[in-house]
Order: C-alpha cells, then structure tokens, then sequence
C-alpha cells in the first residue's frame, strides 16, 4: 500500500507543477501531508515532522548555497567570468574552440547557475565564433555542456549541495566536488564532440554582439584574480578531505578542517573577491550579496521543501518494505546506481528543474541507503552522482535552461530539441556509465 502512496505522491508533485500550475512549494509540501495522513501516520504530529524536516536539511546547506550564489553574482558583476573565459580560450589555442567552450563553461559552472553563466558569457560566443570561424551554433552547444556538466555534478551549485544533505554527508562535500570533477571530463570531450558534428546548421546572433564584448575586453580584472572564487574553496575544500585520509599532527589537521570546511573556504573566497573591484569594492560586494541572496530564494525553499518530504518517507514503513524487497531479490550496488539514474531522469524530464529533480530523488532514497549497501563516504558520493546524471536527463520546453540556449544563442526551438535536448541526453548517459565504471574501480 505504501508503495502506491508514494507512486501517487510522486504523480502529484509532477503533475500540481506541470498541469495544475502550482508553485513546487506547495505541490511538495501537499504531497507530504498526503502520504502522511494516507499512510496513517499521527496527524497531530505531520505539521512537526514536515518543519522539522525543513529545518534539518536548511541547518545542513543553507548557509553553503547561499554563499554559493554570492560567489556567482561576484563573478558575474566583476567581469571575472568573462576573464576566465578569455583565458581558457587563449590556452586552448584556437584550433579547439568547441572543447576550449566547454572547458569555460565547466569553470564557470562550478561556482555558477548555469543558466546565469550562459547568459553571463553568451555574448562571448560571437567573439569565438569570428576568431575561429566556427558556427555560432557549435561555440553555444559547446558552452552549454560544460555548464550543464559541473552545474548538476560538482558543488558549489546548489542541486549536488543538497543532494549531499539529503543523503546525509554534508560534511563530505571535498569527495563530492573530486567525483563530480572526475566525471564531468567525459562530459566536456562528448559535449565538445557533439557541437562540432551537429551545431553547424543553427540560426547566428547579430554582428552587434562582437562589439559589445570585444569592448569590455580591457576592463576585465587580472586572470588570477579572476581564477580566484573559484579555485581557492575548492582547493581548501580538497586539502580537508585529504586530511581526513591521511593521518596528519592533530593541530594541522584541525586548521585543514576548519579552513577547508564549506563555511570558511566560501567567506575566504568572498574577502579575497574585494581586489576584483577597483572602486567601491564594498558597496559593489554589498550589492553581490542581495543578488545572491535573492537568485537561491527560490532553490532554498525547494531544498526545504525536499527534505520535508524525506522526514515523512522516513516516518512511513516504505524503508522496511523496500528492505525486504532488496533482500529478497538481492539487487547489486549498479542496479541500485541505475535506479536512482533512472527515478532523477523521470523527474527531471517531467517536471524540468535539475535541482528540484535532485531533491526529490534523494529525498526517496535518504531513508533506505543503508539497506542499499551504500554506507561510506565513496558510497553515498557514487550515490549523488548517478542522481546527478538523471537529473541531467533531459532538458526540453519545461525546462528554463532550454530556452535560455535556445533564446541567448539565437537557436530556434526546433534546433534546440536537434541538438541541446539531445546533448543533455547524451551528457545523462555518459555520467552514469562513468559513474557505473568508478564504482567497480572504488567499491
């Protein structure tokens, strides 16, 4: 019976956003009351549960994903994103443009939204496009799997952030940042590949774009301060993960932990983000707080929201029921990867958000990763990223990320579904064999 509660509940939440037009907030928050009160839970003590839920997962990551948004809207306002892209391009010589794209794209992604990368960088396509003598139609693809790629798999973007909370390893985010790193190469040579082959014959911006771009060229900060947000948290995220697996003198050890912990390592990156303003750097970061603050509103709520969905699954007696069932038919760690794969898919497909796809998907599982076999670090990090992969599958018409290609590239829909909604497919599907692959290696 649980069983179909919780299938319903699921057709709920697509449906209340894509056919009845509610917010996710309250499609999530309905669906928990409904399999509460159907699953009999105490309905004097659902209103608890669902707020105590909430407050869990937002006492876990809120702090981090704002923040993460903060270095974004830095990034964005400064001129650093630009500069980071003028850079990668320039390394990469212009022999391999599309590669050297997605390469920018994955830099930029990592701290940034990826809609708000492409539309932050969009204009540089043209600049490529001339300098290369690629189409616009190959640089855009090749930018949007790059951003797509560590956007959905590596934190600090909020949809790996909280797919890690609500598996339970908030305090693991440096082994989610080095698989998500890991598995997003792929991802960059597909995504690389698939614009030079099919991004030839697509619509081309106006010729003004160039101009704008080329013009903002020498107001952009040094390349290293540029580099900086984003490559300083990860690299002090990744030293406190090392420390944990190497056996170091306790008061080295303890400062790693604390300087690499997520709260630090992002306030860190925010001081430092001061030099990239020459004139009025306070007010100018005062600013990049409200934008950020503002652009994760949404994603906080539904963050919440996921985790009091999870606190009722938790309640119900769906863990004992899919623990009897896993023993019975003794179903491996890749089955287990496949299906998470493939409930992410479902989600995002249907309802179009990644991020939402990803708490929704671990918000399911949080209650039964033990009973899968998944109880390490490694384990539950193989976990976020097989999530990770479906929800990267596939981005059409409900989805913004669609039309922010489809509409700052010049791409009509139709070449958007061609070429973009097939991308995203492929880029789903090269994540989860790489995943599959890395956990035979590490498991």
């Amino acid at each position: 019976m649980i069983i179909f509660i919780v299938f319903a509940a699921i057709a709920f939440i697509v449906l209340s956003s894509t056919v009845f037009k509610l917010h996710p907030l309250a499609g999530l928050l309905l669906a928990a009351l409904g399999v509460g009160i159907a699953a009999g839970l105490p309905v004097d003590h659902l209103a608890d549960t669902i707020g105590k839920g909430f407050g869990d997962l937002m006492s876990k990551i809120g702090i981090m994903v704002i923040l993460g948004c903060v270095i974004g809207a830095i990034l964005d306002r400064s001129g650093a994103a630009v500069k980071v892209a003028d850079v990668i391009l320039n390394l990469f010589g212009e022999k391999r443009p599309a590669l050297a794209m997605s390469v920018i794209g994955a830099v930029v992604g990592i701290p940034v939204f990826c809609d708000s990368g492409f539309i932050i960088l969009h204009k540089l396509n043209r600049v490529v496009a001339n300098r290369t003598g690629r189409s616009i139609g190959t640089i855009a693809l090749a930018l949007s799997g790059g951003l797509f790629a560590t956007h959905t798999l590596v934190p600090p973007t909020p949809g790996p952030i909280s797919a890690a909370g609500n598996l339970g390893i908030p305090h693991s985010i440096g082994i989610i940042i080095l698989l998500g790193l890991v598995i997003s190469i792929p991802n960059l040579f597909v995504s690389a590949w698939f614009a030079e082959k099919f991004g030839k014959n697509v619509v081309q911006l106006d010729e003004t774009e160039a101009v704008w771009q080329e013009k903002q060229m020498s107001d952009l900060p040094p390349a290293w301060k540029s580099f900086m947000p984003i490559v300083l948290p990860i690299f002090l995220i990744t030293l406190a993960s090392i420390a944990h697996l190497v056996a170091l003198p306790t008061p080295l050890a303890n400062t790693l932990f604390f300087l690499g912990s997520p709260l630090v390592s992002f306030l860190i990156a925010i001081f430092f983000s001061y030099s990239l303003f020459q004139k009025n750097a306070s007010s100018q970061i005062i600013e990049c707080f409200k934008e950020g603050i503002k652009d994760c509103g949404t994603t906080l709520v539904l963050v919440g929201a996921g985790g009091a969905f999870g606190a009722i699954l938790k309640e119900t007696e769906l863990k004992t029921l899919v623990s009897d069932w896993l023993s019975q038919n003794e179903m491996s760690g890749i089955s287990m990867l496949l299906i998470a794969f493939l409930i992410a898919a479902f989600f995002k497909t249907a309802q179009g958000s990644t991020t939402t796809s990803m708490v929704l998907t671990t918000s399911i599982l949080a209650p039964l990763l033990a009973t899968m076999g998944f109880v390490t670090p490694i384990e539950i990090g193989l976990m976020v990223m097989a999530v990770g992969s479906g929800a990267m599958t596939v981005s059409h018409s409900n989805d913004a990320w669609f039309w922010v290609v489809s509409q700052f590239s010049g791409i009509t829909p139709t070449s958007t579904y061609k070429t973009h909604t097939v991308l995203t497919g492929v880029q789903g599907l090269v994540s989860i064999g790489t995943t599959v692959l890395l956990y035979i290696i590490l498991v």
